[in-house]
């Protein structure tokens, strides 16, 4: 059996690309063909690099043809719906597009050939069965909780997410806002430590990370391999994120974490998240127990305050996170992403 996956966001290696090429590795797995689009092929070195992912019996293609000739086509929206010509058409949408002429008539028509619709969150899922009348499946994202595992812990604040300001702010500045105000309420003894990808869109945004850090022990690090990313969750004591936060999440759900991979790898590595009150990060937190949501700049500081302060308190949190990130295992993605395919 042959498969195609289509991603046009592949040389960010974000989070949907991680999504997209560990489907390509299950399907390969169970006997399909695997074939992935992209116009260079070179790319696939610099993917197993940055996400850790076994391509092994997949190929790197630059022909397309509508997935004529494929018993399975795994197509990653970018906001409209493909034309597919496959046996069996999946759709994607990592994002909840809003207000983007969903129900058209040409759409209408291609929803025919569309067998399924998948979406990565139930967050999404509200805003894409509004938007495409459709009745969508949700696959949470595959995360290897396997891999990012705790060691020994120090005074680190961690956050790990890409750098690009072109269509979801992550809001790091806000994020070494908080921290320098920390520092000057007294904090000592501790790191702030960002890490992502700044290849696309992100580099001038970095320099202004960096400007704003300067004289303060925050470490603003680009584009790592997985194997260092995997090192700074292991010794991290805390995980931040301020993704989404000051944003209507009914107006601009773009705009807000749409699920949080990085959440998870970092629950998975016993590292306590505290993270914005919006978007997907409600379906995989529950507020003081494996965990703590914020909605304003006074409970990020706050809360992060006492975890600093009650270690005993610290580590419960890290052990339920660890629990919690079980759910979202690559183990439970292979399950339910073959029921899809398969079904």
């Amino acid at each position: 059996m042959r498969a195609l996956i289509y991603d046009p966001y592949l040389d960010t290696a974000g989070g949907g690309e991680r999504y997209m090429l560990t489907a390509a590795a299950v399907l390969s797995r169970h006997g399909y063909k695997v074939d992935v689009w992209w116009k260079d092929k070179k790319i696939a070195s610099w993917l197993q690099t940055r996400l850790g992912i076994d391509f092994s019996g997949i190929t790197f293609i630059d022909a397309l043809n509508h997935g004529l000739g494929y018993d399975l086509v795994f197509w990653l929206s970018d906001g409209s719906l493909p034309l597919l010509m496959g046996r069996k058409n999946v759709v994607h949408f990592q994002t909840p597009f809003k207000n983007i002429g969903g129900r058209t008539l040409f759409n209408r028509l291609k929803k025919v050939k569309i067998d399924e619709v998948v979406c990565n969150s139930n967050f999404t899922k509200s805003v894409i069965d509004k938007e495409f009348n459709v009745a969508s499946r949700v696959v949470y994202p595959p995360v290897n909780t396997d891999f990012f595992l705790s060691c020994k812990k120090e005074n680190i604040i961690l956050y790990v997410g890409r750098y690009s300001q072109l269509q979801q702010l992550k809001r790091q500045d806000v994020l070494v806002e908080a921290f320098c105000k920390m520092l000057e309420q007294g904090l000592k003894g501790w790191r702030l430590m960002l890490i992502g990808g700044s290849e696309i869109g992100g580099r001038e945004y970095v320099k202004t990370l960096k400007n704003m850090s300067q004289g303060h022990p925050i470490d603003i690090l680009e584009n790592l391999p997985l194997d260092k990313v995997q090192k700074a969750y292991g010794k991290a004591k805390i995980f931040w994120s301020a993704s989404g936060f000051g944003v209507d999440s009914q107006r601009d759900p773009q705009q807000v974490e749409h699920f949080g991979m990085s959440v998870v790898e970092a629950m998975s590595a016993e590292c306590v998240p505290v993270v914005v009150d919006q978007g997907g990060h409600k379906e995989i937190l529950k507020d003081n127990d494996n965990g703590f949501l914020w909605n304003s700049f006074d409970e990020l500081t706050g809360k992060t305050l006492q975890l600093i302060k009650d270690e005993r308190r610290r580590i419960k949190l890290a052990k339920e996170a660890k629990k919690t990130s079980k759910k979202f295992s690559i183990a439970e993605f292979e399950r339910s992403i073959l029921k899809v395919f398969e079904g």
